[in-house]
């Protein structure tokens, strides 16, 4: 199926059953599940591919769903929405439906599953099933305004004025700007009188400025296996030193709790009892330095050892002075300047007010005919799978209503 399918004379003044604005995930999920029901169905997209956040997502072999998708991974200003779109069509549907298709994939740490290849596996699969499912597909068109006039919406677009009756918006969110992002979806919320949660990059790096700064540059590159708490939560994950910051798995998943002038928490060693390990190396006259390279990366234990200076033989340290260092390594309070902001964040944390919006159907409840669905609405899923399983549950909710 060619990208740029649909030509201005065949498309002007056309009447569609369905049109999705945005050919993403979600976008095309719900094109094909619409298409499948019968519906004349139109996807038209600003930028100049279709699902190019697929295609680069994961290290470019996109991380498409997780073998464990709770509600509890999801963040939400009403934390009952997601139930429904969730446990109507879970990761296991989805893995059905790649496995249709022979996508070869691999699963990963806590339950990720990975296209084994590429991530563009993933994105023919959902083409061809538009293509099976009748949809027609319009990238590089440009939405210039949306009314409403006699139960049907009128979109004047680069090509031409397109008409429907159900209009679903798909339109992800801001994270990824060089993509195209924009934040087209919630002008359209606002214009029909829907209530817009203020948006945050999410899933993205923290930035530190002076001292951290230079200590963490100086580190740039290694990585650790670490907890990382933020606000109330808290994430066993790796954590990566960059030349700004942090990153890394951990760094990610806590900085959708991270709230600009507060603390993160990180426990250096989450997997032993720290103290009872130093009083067991004072006893056997073992080296400080030594033991802790056994888990960490000489450089940081350097720096670690430079900022907290402990006797290397412990055999004449006191123990409360054993405690005060296990303290430290346990509970290392840093204070992250800011976010790496839209350019680097993998999601955009608020969206389209979900009270708004029918859990069943995605439709909105004041306006008629107008969905939502996807990274548009107010759901942020954690790292891990689990924003595009949200994609393809909340597309197949809707595609199934319109």
């Amino acid at each position: 199926m060619s990208e740029n399918v649909v030509h201005i004379g065949k498309v002007a003044d056309s009447h569609f059953d369905v049109i999705i604005i945005g050919a993403g995930a979600s976008g095309l999920m719900c094109a094909a599940t619409a298409g499948y029901q019968g519906k004349s169905v139109l996807v038209i997209d600003h930028a100049p591919k279709a699902a190019a956040k697929i295609r680069i997502s994961g290290g470019g072999k996109c991380n498409f769903t997780n073998m464990d998708v709770t509600p509890a991974n999801f963040i939400c200003q009403n934390p009952h929405f997601v139930k429904s779109a969730l446990s109507r069509y879970p990761s296991a549907a989805f893995i059905e439906l790649v496995d249709r298709h022979g996508l070869e994939y691999e699963e990963r740490e806590l339950g990720k599953l990975f296209c084994k290849e590429r991530a563009s596996d993933l994105i023919q699969i959902l083409r061809t099933e538009c293509d099976w499912a009748g949809v027609e597909i319009a990238v590089k068109t440009e939405v210039g305004s949306v009314r409403y006039n006699n139960q049907t919406y009128l979109l004047n677009t680069s090509l031409g004025e397109l008409k429907t009756k159900k209009l679903v918006v798909a339109t992800g969110a801001l994270s990824f700007p060089k993509l195209k992002a924009s934040g087209l979806g919630y002008d359209i919320a606002r214009q029909f009188g829907l209530n817009v949660i203020s948006t945050a990059p999410g899933l993205v790096p923290l930035v530190f400025e002076g001292k951290w700064q230079t200590r963490f540059s100086d580190l740039s590159g290694l990585a650790m296996d670490v907890s990382v708490t933020a606000g109330n939560q808290t994430f066993v994950e790796a954590i990566l030193f960059t030349h700004n910051g942090l990153s890394g798995p951990g760094i990610l998943q806590a900085s959708n709790y991270w709230k600009a002038g507060n603390k993160i928490v990180i426990n250096l060693l989450p997997h032993i009892d720290v103290y009872q390990a130093l009083l067991d190396l004072k006893q056997s006259s073992g080296s400080v330095s030594k033991w802790l390279n056994e888990f960490w990366p000489k450089r940081f234990t350097q720096m670690w050892m430079g900022l907290n200076p402990i006797e290397n033989e412990l055999a004449n340290v006191p123990n409360e002075a054993l405690q005060n260092f296990a303290n430290g390594m346990t509970h290392w309070e840093l204070y992250p300047e800011k976010t790496a902001g839209y350019d680097k964040a993998e999601v955009t944390l608020g969206g389209v007010d979900t009270d708004e919006i029918s859990s069943k159907t995605f439709e909105s409840k004041k306006q008629p005919g107008l969905y939502f669905i996807g990274e548009v609405l107010d759901v942020t899923g954690h790292l891990g799978g689990y924003n595009f399983q949200w994609a393809w549950a909340s597309a197949v909710a809707c595609g199934l209503e319109v």
